[in-house]
């Protein structure tokens, strides 16, 4: 199957988006699926031997500086035409993914479009509380041109659903289990994240840092606790990093910056407990990502952290209205050794339930349900739509359709 991405986010940048996207391609790429990927910035020419198209692209300013906005140029139609996907797949369109919803739609081709990032909600973050109500109803749009649109857990296909998103659908959750163990483990990675006291308790984030994350709710948290020895690590960057750390100068608090490889796996498994007090997230990877590592996690009762973390068995959900809540939960996992060492155990054991290849064996089937709606639905109308008779360029029908679909050959122009 020829597959066209289009991903408003990719590498060099590093978050829980670009990570699905990497992994997927990696699962593609061995289950024999050609993917032709459309990304802004900077990002390399191939990955897993799959061509890269970088798109022209501006930063975010002021709101998101780190966030690269691909522009629409006549590249992209070239490069679609003659790459002539089975189906394009839209992750999180909102710029560039949603031009390339529409340039899939004038060429009368299938589509995928995944959820990944409740906008909405982060415009309130970001400062653009303003244009919620417009922004809403332009994503609505844009996702329902899709015949499949995907969330990657079950409260963010409520979620969507509530938006108005049409023809929803779950992709399961996937971790790399081979990466991030616990026996990545290391002594100087826990002296560095400690600054030196390895014998204090850790907690650890990892991730982006910006406004939507709601990280201040760990400044009480660790003036509260730094008392009893406790440290906080912060891993990460991003567009509010410079403004944390001064919030945070007078506590135990380190921060890293960015981590990769070996040592953001050593970083996971080294550290006592993960906190987490984002109420935005559509699943989460870090905890995923932690778990695995055999590392606990006390997260947010809200979004996809509740189907990510096991509440009681792989970690510790709080009330997101309350930083008491926030507080104790910290301070139980903590102070309780044998919870913590049962409760990292039990999330590594549920980790290894999510494979990335199951996962993507499922994104295929829901490639292929894309492609049969869309020719089903094609065969059905008698005539294009006007937008479609004045400015449509339809690709031909392909004549290699996936094997589950040839009982379509029939309807084929």
């Amino acid at each position: 199957m020829r597959i066209a991405m289009f991903t408003e986010v990719f590498l060099p940048k590093i978050d829980g988006v670009v990570t699905r996207v990497l992994r997927t391609i990696e699962e593609l790429t061995a289950l024999g699926h050609e993917v032709l990927v459309f990304a802004p910035g900077n990002p390399p020419s191939h990955y897993c031997g799959q061509r890269v198209v970088r798109v022209n692209s501006v930063p975010m300013k002021p709101w998101y500086p780190e966030l690269q906005v691909g522009l629409a140029t006549p590249k992209i139609a070239r490069e679609m035409e003659q790459f002539a996907p089975h189906v394009v797949h839209l992750v999180n369109p909102v710029v560039l993914a949603a031009y390339g919803a529409l340039s899939a739609s004038r060429r009368d081709l299938p589509m995928l479009a995944s959820f990944h990032t409740d906008t909405p909600q982060y415009a309130d973050a970001l400062g653009l509380a303003s244009i919620r109500k417009a922004g809403t109803e332009y994503l609505r749009r844009i996702h329902n041109l899709a015949e499949v649109n995907l969330c990657t857990s079950p409260q963010m296909v409520e979620r969507a659903e509530h938006l108005g998103f049409e023809r929803v659908d779950l992709w399961p959750k996937a971790i790399d289990t081979g990466n991030y163990r616990p026996d990545r483990a290391d002594d100087p990675m826990r002296a560095r994240l400690t600054d030196g006291n390895p014998g204090d308790k850790l907690m650890i984030y990892i991730g982006r840092m910006s406004k939507e994350k709601n990280l201040r709710a760990l400044l009480p948290a660790i003036r509260a606790l730094q008392d009893r020895g406790v440290r906080l690590a912060m891993v990460g960057s991003g567009p509010d990093r410079a403004e944390l750390e001064r919030e945070f100068a007078d506590t135990n608090t380190i921060f890293t910056g960015y981590m990769s490889g070996d040592a953001l796996a050593a970083a996971f498994a080294s550290a006592d407990v993960f906190a987490f007090p984002s109420t935005t997230e559509t699943l989460g990877f870090v905890a995923l990502e932690s778990m695995a590592s055999g590392v606990p996690v006390v997260g947010a009762r809200a979004g996809g952290i509740p189907f990510a973390v096991s509440e009681g068995r792989s970690g510790l959900l709080f009330n997101p209205a309350s930083l008491d809540d926030f507080i104790a939960q910290l301070e139980r996992l903590l102070f309780d050794d044998e919870l913590r060492m049962r409760m990292g155990a039990a999330g590594r054991e549920e980790a290894l339930e999510s494979s990335w290849r199951s996962a993507t064996e499922r994104l295929v089937e829901c490639y292929e349900l894309a492609i049969d709606r869309h020719w089903r639905r094609a065969n059905n109308l008698h005539s294009y739509s006007l937008p479609m008779r004045l400015f449509g360029r339809p690709l031909p029908r392909p004549r290699d359709l996936p094997p589950a679909l040839t009982h379509w050959n029939d309807y084929r122009a």
